[in-house]
């Protein structure tokens, strides 16, 4: 199976919608609303085109993946960092490595953007692999009531968390 991850373009935007749609249809903690929340923060400016991808096979788009922009605000202070949400790879294609893939590819594209770190709310069991450890470790909090171990951070240069400490805030869009 060679699957290939690109950068979404407009093109592809109603298909990845599509796709993230399907992707959590039967996800237990879902509001069914992933793809509306995607269309949203492609208009919004904590958008960065170069990590939103798309996971192609034969042509067809079969996954997507998003980072957006957000900040760790303690008092006055603001650090900037990247939300990794949503993560989406049609059922049929699920358990095949395509969602780490994405992840990967977005990690890399990441670093070498100048981004030193990443914020994701997700599986416990799941991104701990891509190295994300809970953000409490470094004293980042949620800006709402989630499991310590589902609210996670990833330092992409070592020791770029060391002195962040504050309470994420998303773009409102994530709220909406």
């Amino acid at each position: 199976m060679n699957i290939i991850i690109r950068q979404e373009t407009e093109k592809d935007y109603e298909i990845s919608e599509t796709v993230v749609e399907k992707a959590f249809k039967n996800e237990v903690h879902s509001d069914r609303k992933e793809q509306l929340l995607v269309a949203k923060l492609r208009k919004s400016n904590v958008f960065v085109p170069e990590l939103s991808l798309v996971a192609e096979i034969n042509e067809e788009i079969v996954g997507h993946i998003m980072f957006t922009k957000l900040l760790v605000k303690d008092g006055e202070i603001k650090y900037g960092s990247l939300a990794l949400a949503p993560v989406s790879v049609l059922p049929e294609y699920q358990n095949k490595g395509i969602g780490s893939k994405l992840i990967l590819q977005g990690l890399k594209i990441s670093k070498e953007m100048g981004f030193e770190s990443i914020i994701v709310l997700g599986h416990d069991k799941y991104y701990p692999r891509f190295g994300f450890s809970p953000a409490s470790k470094w004293g980042i909090k949620a800006p709402f009531d989630v499991p310590n171990e589902s609210f996670m951070a990833l330092e992409l240069e070592d020791g770029s968390l060391e002195r962040v400490t504050g309470t994420v805030v998303y773009s409102k869009d994530f709220f909406e």
